[in-house]
């Protein structure tokens, strides 16, 4: 579409590349984190749908030597992120033996998710897949977040977001959404964010 800002480099955009981040939605988590203060240092973090690399890199950055980072996605990280305390696995987040890999690296202190479904241009089908990407980041963060841990998940706006958040109330002790500035404007995009992991 002719005029749409998703073509153009936009402040957001500007500024990753010249920090070195890959991408814009580094901003997005540099937010959620100063915000609910979901990293702490000398963690062990799990980043799903990692790629191509910012909140990684984020992540990393903030824990410089300290602490564990495993990443997954389908696609490789950008080239450029990189690190010794960092493990990336590249492969399904349904497959069974990536959730195997993902699970012995940790327990882990906080779950973060920027995964989003590719897009069809049909809202209800976007969002839907978007809810079954949620559902599954719970599943992660239920059965591989330690007590006390902390979760950030990106959802598409839709009818699913409150039952979504009666579910995170079950496994945390608080959750809420939250959209950052970083968001572009005409997205429909938000996150979950669940603090302090009841068991």
């Amino acid at each position: 579409m002719a005029g749409n800002s998703y073509e153009k480099p936009d402040f957001w955009s500007k500024k990753a590349f010249s920090e070195g981040y890959p991408a814009r939605s580094v901003y997005k988590l540099q937010e959620i984190d100063e915000k609910f203060h979901i990293l702490k240092k000398n963690a062990r973090i799990l980043d799903l749908g990692a790629a191509p690399g910012s909140w990684t890199v984020y992540v990393l950055r903030y824990l410089g030597a300290s602490g564990q980072v495993t990443s997954i996605d389908l696609n490789p990280l950008a080239k450029e992120v990189k690190g010794d305390n960092l493990t990336f696995i590249q492969g399904d987040l349904y497959d069974e033996r990536v959730r195997n890999h993902a699970a012995a690296l940790g327990p882990y202190d906080a779950l973060i998710c920027d995964a989003a479904p590719p897009t069809t241009g049909n809202k209800l089908v976007d969002t839907a897949r978007s809810a079954d990407l949620v559902e599954l980041a719970l599943f992660y963060a239920q059965t591989m977040v330690k007590k006390g841990g902390n979760c950030a998940v990106k959802i598409f706006q839709g009818g699913d977001q409150n039952i979504l958040l009666r579910q995170m109330r079950e496994i945390f002790q608080s959750a809420k959404g939250f959209k950052p500035k970083a968001c572009r404007s005409e997205s429909f995009e938000t996150y979950l964010i669940g603090l302090d992991k009841k068991n």
